[in-house]
């Protein structure tokens, strides 16, 4: 099992990332409770050697960029920092699709002076507009990766349908989709992506719920390896696609741990199979 992944075939990246959400306040939105606590943190998993930071200016919104750069410059030189362009957040928990192109690009332009960087190595669509054709989304991003703004492109909570219409506007090297052991709508996506040689970002990675609880197949393999049930639906993640990248995130050193933990676990193909079953039986 690759311990990294060669993000448009430059970039290495650990296969487990960080997703920078939860340093935010509730509702994603505002700032934390304790900005010392979500600085170390940040400082925290780059010592672990995870080098892929997923975040978007949506996050706060604005606060999850604004921390990465307050707690991390001068960055490290292997560090890749993945942002996001495509909501609109009018209050705590809302979420509107916002991809005008001429949007997206001021959406860009804020984000690299909140990170203070010259250019993004990964900026992604954060979801397609209903109201913009995805061509039109992806082109302002080509545009601003012909600029130089932007290193490689990537695409968010989308189809194989969508996919396939991006890639006729401009080379696309990642999708990040809600993705876990018991919540498999993306299947044919990360096909697709494994196919094509894609890195797909699993967001949403710990939907564990009810299936932490005693008597189900995750927690008694979780027991059988002294690990928790968490560290079981990454390593499954792990290992059920070579293109996989999950991106738990948190706001606890302690869970962050516990989650990069995860990439030592071996699973034996049998407990493979019963973490496969999970997705039928729920």
């Amino acid at each position: 099992m690759p311990a990294t992944f060669l993000l448009g075939g430059d970039l290495e990246v650990s296969r487990i990332g960080f997703g920078a959400m939860r340093i935010t306040g509730p509702g994603i939105w505002g700032e934390p409770g304790d900005l010392a606590a979500a600085r170390e943190l940040l400082r925290h998993v780059v010592e672990r050697d995870v080098n892929l930071i997923d975040t978007a200016d949506s996050y706060g919104p604005e606060v999850s960029e604004n921390l990465i750069a307050e707690a991390l410059r001068p960055y490290p030189e292997n560090l890749v920092i993945a942002t996001k362009g495509g909501f609109e957040r009018p209050g705590p928990g809302r979420w509107e699709p916002s991809g005008r192109p001429d949007r997206l690009k001021r959406c860009c332009e804020s984000s690299l002076l909140r990170l203070k960087l010259e250019r993004i190595d990964l900026y992604q669509l954060h979801t397609v507009d209903p109201n913009v054709p995805i061509e039109d989304s992806v082109a302002a991003l080509a545009e601003l990766q012909e600029e130089g703004k932007i290193r490689h492109i990537g695409l968010s909570n989308v189809t194989v349908e969508e996919i396939e219409r991006a890639r006729q506007i401009v080379p696309v090297v990642s999708v990040q989709n809600h993705y876990n052991v018991t919540d498999r709508a993306s299947e044919d996506v990360v096909r697709f992506c494994e196919d094509g040689g894609l890195a797909f970002l699993a967001y949403f990675p710990l939907a564990t719920g009810e299936l932490a609880e005693s008597g189900t197949a995750l927690a008694e393999i979780a027991g059988h390896h002294g690990a928790t049930p968490a560290q079981v639906a990454l390593a499954w993640l792990l290992r059920h696609a070579p293109v996989t990248l999950p991106i738990p995130g948190t706001s606890s050193i302690a869970h962050f741990d516990e989650n990069i933990d995860a990439a030592e676990l071996e699973l034996e193909d049998d407990e493979l199979e019963a973490l496969d079953e999970l997705a039928a039986a729920t």
